[in-house]
């Protein structure tokens, strides 16, 4: 059962970030980004945007401290569990895992409306296929390539997205007002709260924290992915607002092919599609690496079976985790793609992911309180200050997604209701198995914390 292999430490500071920031590129971040600038009066989509990224930035900092002080990559598990209790921390993991694997299916859904958009008649869904399976292989193969991969990718995508928006804004004749036009302090809390969502998901790198050459690079990492991603962003959105009216935008579901067909014909359409599908193969890319970590870790801690766990020997792969992450979203993304119920799972991922950064911050403040002396090798300067307002920020947007969208409500508190199950029937026998082998192998206990 591999019990005395481990993943390997050979992740750098470029695949951090291109991680962290590849988790938060989708194609449905474009639609996004139109919604954003639809609430403002004129071109002040930037400021929103950075508003957005400074909120994450408070959410970003509140994990570096929890991080530092539990480098695994069981993450959020650990840090739920050393404030809270152990029962809330595998319940919430689970959920956290499950909702956001289950986004990997709206993701889908945006990719075959590309797609069918640009070549009408292909089946689209056979490049879902062939994508997921393409980034699962490069999974399997080791850490590195897949890591490589995903630097290649992101930063092509980063690039890209800049380049489309610099020529956008230098054939644009801006008045500085515009700029600054927002319509008002309600619409730019509205177009900030959509903006924080482009964000979601850099916080996923932390499972990687047993395979980076050092400890300290995820927290350095997830600081300039939000950097690059507010900037990216906001450069983008201006360009794509003031090119082409976001009343039409908001209309479709593939706003970056209007602008880019406005911007610069057929060449231009072709190349958004590349930068639609390389958003897509990021983001599966970066959730596997990112998702499979996670559950290797739950397996190996007895929360998952333990046949998750398993290591490759060659390729010092987490092999049965990524296939089923693989297997788990390809079932999703049928669903979606039959369904084409996209929204609610993207809503639902948006109150998951304002939940897990609320928790977040009270964790970090309740670890003070708890173990004010332990080894912070990143401290949040400001005393509680930061980790309380990452609390009331995602405690409010929480409130304001579930309160928008009562379908995303109902799948999170059923999703909530068989998780809680599952960790009361089922997490106690497999801690039990796990006692027994130990007992009679004369092995200690597995885990992070070792």
């Amino acid at each position: 059962m591999n019990e005395n292999l481990a993943l390997k430490r050979v992740l750098s500071l470029s695949t951090v970030i291109s991680t962290s920031a590849g988790l938060t590129f989708a194609t449905s971040c474009f639609i996004a980004a139109v919604q954003v600038a639809h609430y403002l009066a004129g071109n002040a989509a930037w400021l929103a945007i950075l508003v957005g990224g400074l909120c994450c930035f408070f959410a970003a900092a509140c994990f570096s401290e929890l991080n530092g002080m539990l480098p695994s990559a069981a993450g959020m598990r650990l840090y739920l569990a050393r404030a809270f209790n152990e029962r809330l921390a595998v319940t919430v993991s689970l959920l956290y895992m499950g909702v956001i694997a289950s986004v990997i299916g709206a993701e889908s859904y945006v990719l075959s409306q590309v797609l069918a958009d640009t070549w009408p008649g292909l089946p689209a869904f056979v490049w879902i296929i062939l994508l997921q399976g393409l980034v699962t292989a490069l999974n399997l193969r080791g850490v590195k390539l897949a890591g490589r991969f995903q630097d290649v990718v992101t930063y092509g995508l980063i690039t890209s997205l800049l380049a489309f928006g610099l020529l956008a804004l230098a054939r644009q004749d801006f008045r500085p007002p515009d700029l600054l036009a927002t319509g008002g302090p309600v619409s730019l809390l509205s177009a900030t709260a959509v903006g924080v969502f482009l964000f979601i998901g850099f916080e996923w790198v932390t499972p990687l924290a047993e395979e980076v050459t050092q400890i300290r690079l995820i927290s350095k990492g997830m600081f300039l992915a939000i950097g690059i991603l507010s900037i990216t962003y906001a450069v983008f959105t201006v360009a794509l607002s003031s090119t082409v009216d976001t009343t039409i935008l908001a209309a479709s579901p593939v706003p970056q092919l209007i602008f880019a067909r406005a911007l610069l014909g057929g060449p231009g359409l072709a190349w958004m599609v590349v930068v639609s599908l390389a958003a897509t193969v990021t983001t599966f890319n970066a959730g596997l690496l990112s998702l499979s970590r996670f559950v290797y870790a739950s397996a190996r801690e007895n929360v998952l079976p333990r046949a998750l766990s398993r290591i490759n020997r060659r390729y010092f792969t987490p092999w049965a985790a990524i296939l089923a992450v693989f297997v788990f979203a390809l079932v999703v993304s049928t669903i979606v793609y039959l369904t084409r119920g996209y929204v609610m799972l993207v809503n639902a991922g948006a109150a998951t992911e304002a939940l897990i950064y609320l928790l977040a911050g009270l964790a970090v403040w309740r670890l003070r309180r708890r173990e004010p002396r332990a080894a912070r090798p990143f401290r949040i300067p400001g005393g509680a200050v930061v980790p309380l307002l990452t609390v009331v920020i995602f405690g409010l947007l929480l409130l304001a997604v579930l309160a928008q969208d009562p379908w995303a409500c109902c799948y999170l508190v059923t999703a909530g209701v068989v998780t809680g199950l599952y960790v009361a029937l089922v997490v106690p026998r497999l801690k039990e198995r796990a006692k027994a082998r130990r007992l009679a192998t004369g092995r200690r206990p597995e885990g992070a914390t070792r």
